[in-house]
């Protein structure tokens, strides 16, 4: 099978690169209001120039490649460009670090379900994921968020966003891109660490099912889980032990042992 002329094995191989031992991914794909909200706390003028400047500072880092496999970038800064001419594509690339780019426009709220969101970014993702791939761009993160609550998350909530991302996923792969898929079940609530459990146990369920109608190659994506953790106004504690063991229970019990894995 190919995606747009490109082999699975491209997929599989960014894959296994981005997981690569003792290395990590650097998520720098903060949007620019966000980047905004956190000059203005230090009084820093909120100008494209020096958003620029703040993630020249970052790829520009000695020995970076030592430690990070791949960067998460943001729309605007892929478009950017240092201080030499160098775009910081390139300048990531040379590196030997893996460019990526977040691709969701962020979340709204649920229509008929108060409480709940769903991402958006699906219209005229297929284009943005082309122009993506042939500006160099290796692989894309899309982030579905789920709510634990009174009555929440509904069945309705978890079946749309896990629909939504394995849409994405498919996008990805079509056109080269390995996608990373995030399902975030949330940690604000006063749940418990087996509540966590059951909510993340049935959105991973539901994921890989989406997944599978959709045809996509396991082995040339890759899952961004959460912890499994009690709400952070939880009454109950848990020790690290306690919420690792929980996570791994969790994700060996749901996530398929072909996935990519260091």
């Amino acid at each position: 099978m190919e995606y747009a002329g490109i082999k699975e094995q491209a997929l599989k191989d960014t894959a296994l690169d981005l997981v690569a031992a003792y290395k990590g991914l650097l998520a720098m794909d903060e949007s620019n209001p966000t980047c905004n909200q956190r000059f203005a706390q230090f009084g820093i003028p909120q100008t494209p120039e020096l958003r620029r400047d703040y993630r020249e500072l970052i790829v520009t880092t000695p020995d970076l490649g030592k430690y990070i496999s791949g960067a998460i970038l943001y729309d605007e800064t892929i478009r950017q460009h240092a201080s030499d001419g160098s775009s910081f594509i390139d300048l990531i690339t040379k590196a030997g670090i893996i460019p990526g780019i977040k691709v969701d426009l962020g979340t709204k709220e649920m229509a008929g379900f108060p409480g709940e969101k769903i991402t958006k970014g699906l219209d005229g993702l297929r284009d943005r994921i082309n122009e993506y791939a042939a500006m160099g761009l290796r692989f894309a993160k899309w982030r579905a968020v789920i709510s634990i609550g009174n009555g929440i998350p509904t069945d309705a909530c978890i079946a749309a966003n896990m629909q939504t991302l394995a849409q994405y996923a498919a996008l990805c792969q079509e056109a080269g891109i390995m996608p990373i898929v995030e399902p975030e079940v949330l940690m604000e609530g006063e749940h418990g660490m087996m509540e966590c459990f059951e909510v993340t146990k049935r959105v991973l369920n539901v994921l890989f099912n989406e997944l599978s109608k959709q045809r996509i190659d396991l082995e040339g994506m890759l899952l961004k889980p959460n912890m499994v953790l009690p709400g952070k106004t939880s009454i109950e504690k848990n020790s690290i032990t306690e919420v690792a063991q929980a996570t791994v229970k969790c994700l060996l019990t749901c996530v398929p042992a072909i996935m990519p894995f260091e």
